[in-house]
């Protein structure tokens, strides 16, 4: 481990540095989700710090070090939210002027709040690589210093420091499944993690969508593409230091698809209470979708991550209801005469279901001219429950689909 470009008494000198100035958040065991999942499951609950992410570790590690000149000038980053906001909270605390790069989609939740710690805020280029390009050409053009968000050694020291106060809390742990991006956050956990517990399992995660560090480690050439609920993680190109430390440190990576990274997310609210962004929730989607490989181990899991758009956090909730067969969608046939919407409001009435929504299709339909095709959201308790209404509803001699699953199957 001394060979490599972060070492243990660099994330100790780091912790030193931070002590007094972030949070040290909350360690908890997760007894509801350690039944479901048949494992004993930690939570660090990272979405508690002041920005809602663990970056603030990294980006006040590297601004503490920074010399005075280098402070007067001023400093820059790229990122996609939590960088941004760790950088910019804290360079305004310490005093330094911050310009932050952010790469057009980024959630409007993370822009703005950016903006409100007083960092410059330039949002421009496709991908978070394209935004790295216009920062560093604007770092040599004003002499500013280029924070890197995860491919730095006192960045990633910075980061490491959530193990410490993990393994302190519960040095039961004997797995750590973490959330993989650039790689910041796994690396500078892995070496403070395995420097304590040298036999402890560390595994990361990334979305199916943005396999970049897995490629790298496996020599494998999956694709990236698309929009991911973990766009915290959705990085194309893996850091030359952090791929390094993966690489010795890290025994697995694992991939988790959109549905079970939604299907995590509506957990950690539902029975946590806790508000997590896509890439916070990838390690709980690790364990949901592998759960024969936690079975029986003591397993940490690091919710990196709070900062989620309320109207996708919506959609994300209300989804899984659909998944779990609790808000459907019947498409119904009916003769077009008065009476005939009554009568399907009676039968889910009479089946103990609720009417959210209600639409009729006259015109678009494949029906013949005197037909109509009625589209009606209903609630019901569970799948048992939605089953037992379509089938009262058939049994009075009417045609019914059902669309309950969004996002394809888990």
């Amino acid at each position: 481990m001394t060979t490599l470009p972060v070492t243990p008494e660099m994330v100790r000198a780091a912790a030193g540095r931070l002590d007094g100035f972030i949070e040290h958040t909350d360690c908890n065991h997760a007894r509801t989700l350690s039944d479901i999942v048949g494992a004993r499951l930690w939570l660090k609950f990272e979405n508690q710090q002041f920005t809602a992410a663990f970056k603030e570790r990294g980006a006040l590690n590297r601004l503490s070090q920074l010399a005075p000149e280098a402070r007067a000038r001023g400093v820059i980053a790229m990122s996609a939210g939590n960088h941004a906001q760790g950088v910019a909270y804290h360079a305004r605390r310490l005093g330094i002027p911050a310009t932050i790069v952010m790469p057009e989609g980024t959630p409007m939740v993370k822009v703005e709040n950016t903006r409100r710690h007083g960092a410059e805020v330039i949002v421009t280029g496709a991908t978070l690589e394209d935004s790295a390009r216009f920062a560093h050409a604007r770092a040599a053009e004003r002499g500013l210093t280029f924070l890197h968000p995860y491919d730095d050694a006192e960045v990633i020291a910075g980061q490491g420091t959530i193990a410490l106060e993990m393994l302190a809390a519960a040095p039961e742990i004997d797995t750590l499944v973490i959330p993989i991006g650039g790689g910041g956050l796994i690396s500078g956990m892995a070496v403070a993690a395995k420097a304590l517990k040298p036999d402890l399992t560390v595994i990361g995660v990334q979305s199916a969508l943005y396999p970049s560090m897995y490629n790298a480690i496996k020599g494998t050439g999956l694709l990236m593409r698309g929009d991911t609920l973990a766009e915290g993680i959705a990085v194309k190109a893996p850091g030359r230091l952090t791929t390094e430390i993966v690489g010795a440190l890290v025994d697995d990576i694992v991939l988790v698809s959109e549905p079970e990274l939604e299907r995590a997310v509506a957990m950690l609210i539902n029975i946590e209470k806790t508000v997590v962004e896509g890439a916070g929730a990838a390690g709980l989607a690790a364990v949901l979708s592998h759960p024969e490989r936690f079975c029986g181990r003591t397993v940490g899991l690091v919710l990196c991550g709070g900062n989620i758009d309320t109207r996708l956090l919506s959609s994300v909730l209300t989804r899984e209801l659909a998944r779990e067969g609790r808000l459907s969608q019947l498409t119904i046939d009916l003769v077009d005469r008065p009476g005939q919407l009554a009568r399907v409001a009676t039968l889910i009435g009479e089946a103990g279901a609720n009417i959210v929504e209600v639409s009729h299709q006259r015109v678009f339909s494949g029906l013949p001219a005197k037909g109509t095709l009625l589209d009606v959201v209903i609630e019901t308790r569970d799948r048992a429950h939605l089953d037992a209404t379509v089938a009262h509803i058939r049994a009075a001699g009417l045609t019914v689909d059902v669309h309950h699953n969004p996002g394809g199957e888990r």
